[in-house]
């Protein structure tokens, strides 16, 4: 086998792993894990602690009313569950629309920092010791609460993981397929907390103990995974409870989905080189497989692997090698042409269906690179611009 041969076939095994192969391997292990120890469910606690449900913020005037009346609805021991908005940088009505509700607290500071400087500003006016940290644009289902704090009853859990759902019957175009994706990935979220533990966890709904809590580099831009996964590398679990969900729409279009895309990538490759003592697989053992098959190949290795597949395959066919090739060739073309198809759908504003996935799925892998370069010219700055929701 040529060393062409050799580097394409490596490069098809890292696409396959990362995007199938781990999935079906930690599916296997969970149900050979349990197998041999049945995963034990905690109790809620005897007494419920005090909460704070904290609210980060930006001009989300159009949405206070309604996150406000999403609060109301959570279950908990009235008088133990404390709501708390942070508002910094906006300049909207969002801080006085908020001073109008008895009993929040609304911290502001005109100085846009970014979210991360927001949240560890925040952080050094709240000692209950629980805080839940959530979006304005999303809503809680009114269990979240209890769930979550029920899963914090086992001493070896510093951070849970609430589940992220996508409404789709707002979604249009391949912008309903981040849906499907957000299924996958929470399923992905479930089998590894039931292995060991969840990697990292989604600002959209998750919570610490108040004592892990780590102020962070104000230009972090991915403050939730960063947060969660130094809590890990402290030698606690993070927790995914699939029974606290929070609920978003998708992105107004792939345009506007493309800019977190954008900014999850960059702060995908921020948090590999910040987290890279997580890289030592003496130290860390099933936490580091677990971090670099769900997280780490695909914000690095496997999206360059994916780019080089035609290039090296059109090489191997150049190069006099048999019809295996060939038909490599063509169904890689098959894909590409598909995805091209998504494309055009979405352009035409039809709904998505099949030919959507292969759009998402190289649409993902395209904005890691374009991440790269957002992450080499907004080198020092955390405020980034907010994607239109559906």
């Amino acid at each position: 086998m040529t060393a062409i041969a050799i580097i394409f076939w490596t490069c098809a095994a890292l696409v396959v792993y990362t995007y199938v192969g781990y999935g079906v391997l930690l599916a296997g292990l969970v149900k050979l894990r349990e197998a041999l120890c049945p995963a034990a469910k905690h109790p809620a606690p005897a007494e419920a602690p005090e909460v704070t449900l904290l609210i980060a913020a930006y001009n989300e005037q159009e949405i206070v009313a309604e996150k406000m009346a999403n609060c109301r609805t959570l279950a908990y021991p009235e008088g133990r569950l404390h709501i708390a908005w942070v508002t910094d940088g906006s300049t909207d009505r969002t801080p006085s629309l908020l001073a109008e509700y008895p009993g929040v607290t609304v911290l502001h500071d005109a100085r846009r920092g970014g979210k991360t400087a927001a949240l560890n500003r925040a952080l050094e006016y709240i000692h209950t010791p629980i805080v839940i940290f959530t979006d304005a644009n999303t809503m809680l289902n009114s269990e979240a609460v209890t769930e979550i704090v029920r899963c914090f009853n086992d001493p070896k859990v510093g951070c849970v993981a609430g589940e992220k759902r996508v409404a789709a019957a707002a979604a249009s175009g391949a912008a309903a397929t981040e849906g499907a994706y957000w299924k996958y990935e929470s399923k992905l979220k479930d089998w590894d907390y039931r292995l060991y533990s969840a990697v990292g966890a989604a600002g959209e709904l998750f919570a610490v103990r108040r004592s892990l809590w780590r102020t962070m580099p104000e230009d972090t831009l991915l403050d939730d995974f960063v947060c969660s996964m130094l809590i890990a590398a402290d030698g606690y679990k993070i927790a995914y409870c699939k029974e606290a969900y929070a609920l978003e729409t998708p992105s107004a279009d792939m345009g506007e989905e493309g800019k977190r895309k954008r900014r999850i990538a960059a702060g995908g490759l921020q948090s590999v080189w910040r987290l890279r003592k997580l890289l030592n697989p003496f130290r860390y053992g099933v936490l580091w497989f677990q971090y670099v098959s769900h997280r780490v190949l695909r914000w690095t290795i496997t999206p360059v692997a994916l780019a080089a597949l035609i290039p090296l395959n059109v090489a191997l066919l150049w190069s006099g090698h048999p019809t295996l090739y060939a038909v490599l060739l063509a169904l890689q073309a098959a894909f590409y042409l598909t995805a091209f198809a998504g494309w055009l759908r979405e352009r035409r504003g039809h709904r998505g269906g099949m030919l959507s996935v292969p759009y998402y799925f190289l649409f993902m892998n395209l904005n890691v690179f374009r991440g790269a370069g957002y992450l080499a010219t907004h080198r020092g700055r955390g405020a980034w611009e907010k994607a239109r929701r559906a």
